[in-house]
């Protein structure tokens, strides 16, 4: 029988560029705007926000944009990372479709998160800001920009989602444990923290409004900036070294993607996956389909409204262009906490209206059904958001098998589930067969 194989690249192949999916896009999005004047943003208004070399890469249209040496080193402690061939549950759904999966648990920290928060705390550092501020869902963003800041000696304050703090109080040791301070959010360390507390002091939280007050305590703290892990374009550029990766490795088995698969939350693994195949086809005419998964929680692309919304909601941030649920929306408290956040992004959500994105809305049970059957058939437990792109994944390979044709699908395993354990011990079905 033959088992899973790995395609692994040498540290020598690691790429040396980003890239940036705006220099090909047939359709500009509309710019972001500054919430209080409402006309684009111009970026000098955004560099108090944010470390100005990121600010460039937000606003810049060129396509290459090289890795500094020092990023370069500090990814080459998990990088490159595998690309799978995942035989074993090919076997047990009975597909003529090729699974591949790229597998980004393999970094320190679990999750692909890593990617962009050692950039972002590079450019602060080399710009000489010491404290940054953040936010954080299920808590592996927070763990990354906790590890990254630790290597640059820069203090970190994350706020993370109430519900998530309390459900998994070992994200907040890890966070702690990598040097960052970490508070449940809506907390009464902000004014927006304490105004929510004082309407409803029994709020569970959103990443909205851990946004909210991350943004807050950027702003009014001096010397300060704030970073964010997912839907904002430098955040992108920074993942789609996935891809990239997953390109040279792609080559390597004799396969070309027909469908690229991710979760989907504010869109940073799912461009980071996908960006670097959706490339071939807006230069080059290759066909490929890209499928963001969504919890059903939380269906901004699926059934969200196409319009200008705050990235938070308290509404400090700029206002984005997005498929969005509304900057209020209170999602249900699913497992998969990184998804729950309530808009698409400004580059998806273009490429989602001009039909190169697909999205499909999944619920909890689906996933977790998915995700044990993944767990059994490749030895990996699964992070409950990775659990929506297998599932996706599962859908495509029964439809390749009903319609009897071969296809070849690569998705995103963003990252492992192993502090996640609560979540697969509450009753989500064994089987999705």
């Amino acid at each position: 029988m033959k088992t899973t194989k790995k395609f692994q690249l040498a540290e020598s192949e690691i790429p040396r560029q980003w890239y940036n999916i705006v220099a090909d896009l047939p359709n500009q999005p509309r710019p972001l705007l500054n919430p209080q004047t409402r006309e684009p943003l111009k970026p000098q208004e955004m560099e108090g926000l944010f470390a100005k070399e990121l600010v460039a890469q937000e606003f810049s249209a060129q396509r290459w944009i090289d890795i500094p040496d020092e990023i370069v080193q500090l990814y080459k402690i998990y990088r490159p990372t595998p690309l799978v061939r995942a035989r074993k549950l090919e076997k047990a759904l009975d597909t003529p479709a090729k699974i591949y999966f790229k597998n980004e648990s393999v970094s320190p920290v679990g999750s692909h998160k890593l990617n962009t928060a050692i950039a972002q705390a590079y450019y602060n550092s080399k710009q000489g800001i010491m404290r940054l501020t953040t936010e954080t869902g299920a808590g592996q963003w927070g763990s990354a920009m906790s590890v990254a800041c630790g290597y640059f000696g820069i203090e970190l304050v994350v706020f993370m989602v109430k519900q998530s703090y309390e459900q998994k109080p070992y994200r907040k040791i890890v966070i702690n444990t990598y040097g960052g301070k970490v508070h449940a959010s809506p907390s009464s360390l902000t004014n927006y923290g304490r105004s929510v507390l004082e309407s409803d002091p029994g709020c569970r939280g959103s990443l909205g409004m851990a946004i909210s007050e991350a943004v807050e305590m950027a702003v009014t703290t001096p010397d300060t900036r704030y970073s964010l892990g997912s839907v904002l374009n430098h955040v992108l550029l920074h993942q789609t070294i996935i891809g990239l990766e997953a390109e040279k490795q792609m080559e390597m088995t004799g396969d070309y993607p027909d469908k690229v698969i991710a979760c989907f939350g504010g869109g940073s693994n799912f461009s980071g996956i996908s960006f670097p195949f959706l490339r071939h086809k807006l230069t080059g005419g290759r066909s490929v389909e890209l499928i963001a998964a969504e919890p059903a929680a939380c269906p901004k692309l699926t059934r969200g409204v196409l319009e200008y919304d705050f990235g938070d909601t308290a509404g400090m941030t700029p206002l984005i262009p997005m498929y969005t649920l509304g900057h209020d929306f209170q999602p249900e408290q699913i497992h998969a906490a990184g998804l729950r956040y309530h808009g698409g992004g400004q580059i998806v959500s273009q490429l989602k209206l001009d039909g190169f994105v697909n999205s499909c809305a999944i619920e909890q049970q689906e996933t977790f059904a998915a995700g044990r059957l993944f767990a059994k058939t490749e030895g990996i437990i699964p992070a409950p958001e990775s659990c929506h792109a297998i599932a996706a994944t599962i859908r495509e390979a029964l439809k390749a098998k009903e319609a009897g044709r071969s296809e070849v699908l690569l998705f995103n395993l963003s990252g492992h589930g192993l502090l996640d354990m609560a979540a697969y011990e509450s009753g989500c079905p064994d089987s999705i067969l």
